[in-house]
Formats: structure tokens, C-alpha cells, sequence
């Protein structure tokens, strides 16, 4: 299964997002899409979970800025004004749409010029199952609620630049820590 999602047929990927993008952007599926992949990230068909497709506009965040005037176009916009992933902001609107449900992880599932679509895993944390899992039951602890618009969750550790340690590694807690003490 893997090996076909390497190399995915073209065909069938478009029909299907095209169907997407006529549907919510934040929909619940019955199953995942991607269920090996959903798997290595923790997904068990049991009650308690739900998979959630979110569909993301793709392109540049430019934003104007303020009080720039006799200067190049080009410097009139900030480029890039969120470093997060699409991953991440994929995470936190799922959050934010279902807020009993924990992010448990995300994956990508389809691209287009226009839309990025996330699959992403949500739990919760209220089922007895879940309690009773001792592989999952460490989402019941209170500093385990709103992991994805903390950043804990995998992508939102990537993009805040956590996933390796070293000397020659950027210092932790995250740059965004760092931008906020200096101001």
C-alpha cells in the first residue's frame, strides 16, 4: 500500500478532489484514506477515534505592509508572515472546529494548484476506550489538551525546528520563543 501511495494514480486522485472541494473544508470520514499511514501514526479502528479531511488554500500569505510608501512594490508586502506548515494549520482548524476531540497526528493526502488536503487523526479523550488503551490513555493529562495550537503535535514541532538536538542546531524552546523575548 505504500508503494502505491509513492507513485499515486493521477487520474483517480484528481476525480476524487475534485468531489472534495465541493464538500466542507473541515469534513469527518468514516475511514482514512491512507490506512497504512494512518496506522504508523497511531489510528486504531476503535471507538473514540475520528478522521477529519481538511482542505487548505495553497500560495503565498502576502499581507501589505503598513506606512511603506517611495519604496520598490516588491517591498511593499511582508512575503511570509506565518511560519507554520500547512500541516500545522491543517491541525489546529480541525482543533478548532471539533474542540472535545484531541490532534493525535496528520498526513498529507492530496495537493493541487490551488488546495492542500490533511487527514487528520483526532481522539477523544472523554471515551472510556481511549482510558482504558495504555498506549493512548496519556492524552487524558491535563497538559495534553489543545496540543495542536501549541505546537506539540509532530508537524508543529517540525515547523517550530524542535526535531533534532545538536550543537550546530537551532536553540530551543523554538525561534517563535526567541522573537517573543526579544520584544
Amino acid at each position: 500500500m505504500q508503494e502505491a501511495w509513492r507513485k499515486p494514480d493521477n487520474d483517480l486522485l484528481k476525480s476524487r478532489m475534485v468531489e472534495w472541494r465541493r464538500m466542507d473544508a473541515t469534513t469527518v470520514i468514516d475511514k482514512p484514506l491512507r490506512i497504512d499511514r494512518a496506522r504508523t501514526l497511531g489510528y486504531k479502528a476503535k471507538k473514540g477515534f475520528v478522521i477529519v479531511r481538511v482542505r487548505l488554500l495553497r500560495g503565498g500569505r502576502k499581507r501589505e505592509r503598513k506606512g511603506v510608501k517611495g519604496r520598490k512594490s516588491r517591498k511593499q508586502y511582508a512575503r511570509k508572515i506565518l511560519k507554520m506548515s500547512y500541516q500545522w494549520v491543517a491541525e489546529i482548524r480541525a482543533a478548532n472546529r471539533f474542540p472535545n476531540l484531541e490532534v493525535l497526528n496528520s498526513y498529507l493526502i492530496g495537493k493541487d494548484g490551488k488546495h492542500a488536503f490533511f487527514e487528520v487523526i483526532m481522539v477523544d479523550p472523554s471515551r472510556p476506550e481511549i482510558a482504558k488503551d495504555k498506549n493512548l490513555n496519556w492524552l487524558l493529562r491535563g497538559e495534553n489538551r489543545m496540543r495542536a495550537h501549541r505546537g506539540l503535535t509532530s508537524a508543529g514541532k517540525k515547523s517550530r525546528g524542535l526535531r533534532y538536538k545538536g550543537p550546530n542546531r537551532k536553540v530551543r524552546p523554538s525561534g517563535r520563543a526567541w522573537d517573543r523575548m526579544g520584544k
